[in-house]
């Protein structure tokens, strides 16, 4: 039978537990304000290895088994690291923007099928012309050597409004935002030593607008080049 001094004292011990929880749940609300100043790759890890150890003891997600029953990795770790690493480019690339009043030209976005950069024609190209122009090859170059990567493919999409056009040069939107298209790629090559490998062009004419083509602003958003930095599940795609 126990005594009443033994019950005593387990009864005084008990309040460690709550005391402990309370550890861990101040922990873990620490490094959630911690990861949200600035996501990277690297706080991810760490952010991961945090919660692991405050619920499984010590063991951190990134030194177990990601594999399922047949072998193939589990694809959610992957997911999110390369969300936080699309975000940490767009960071990089707004921030470059903003230092050089280019905010108002060149725009960032992420989709589904990756991040996209929105270059307007009217900084980068003369009207009717594919050629970059002198004076903004040297921002165009930086934007390329921020978006250089080693995994990804990348995507040139040349874009256009609808007002036709029929010059010696181009006989229709689709050759002109091809051939801008092209040239940025050639650009990316010799300027930003990109891989060819990893890059592809193509022009979509005035049918694939992001704005209505009724209005003179709708329009010169519809003008435009999309650096798309492709998410590794179109890789097989982009490759093939």
């Amino acid at each position: 039978m126990i005594s009443d001094e033994e019950e005593k004292e387990a009864n005084n011990e008990r309040w460690l537990l709550t005391y402990s929880d309370l550890i861990t749940l101040l922990m873990i609300f620490f490094v959630i304000m911690y990861a949200m100043s600035n996501i990277s790759v690297e706080k991810y890890k760490k952010i991961a290895e945090s919660f692991n150890i405050a619920f499984s003891g010590g063991q951190s997600i990134l030194e177990q088994d990601t594999s399922t029953s047949e072998g193939t990795p589990t694809p959610i770790v992957e997911k999110d690291l390369e969300q936080a690493k699309m975000e940490q480019l767009k960071q990089e690339v707004d921030k470059y923007l903003a230092n050089n009043n280019l905010s108002s030209s060149v725009s960032t976005e992420i989709e589904e099928r990756g991040l996209v950069v929105r270059l307007n024609d009217t900084l980068f190209f003369e009207s009717g012309k594919a050629e970059v122009k002198e004076d903004a090859l040297k921002k165009l170059i930086q934007i390329g050597n921020i978006l250089k990567q080693e995994d990804n493919y990348i995507r040139i999409e040349g874009n256009t409004d609808n007002k036709p056009i029929n010059t010696y040069m181009f006989k229709s939107n689709w050759q002109l935002s091809a051939v801008r298209a092209s040239n940025v790629v050639q650009l990316l090559i010799e300027k930003c030593n990109y891989s060819p490998e990893k890059l592809s062009s193509v022009g979509y004419g005035e049918y694939r607008p992001v704005a209505t083509n009724n209005t003179k602003e709708g329009r010169a958003k519809n003008r435009r080049i999309d650096i798309v930095i492709m998410n590794t599940k179109y890789n097989t795609v982009e490759k093939n």
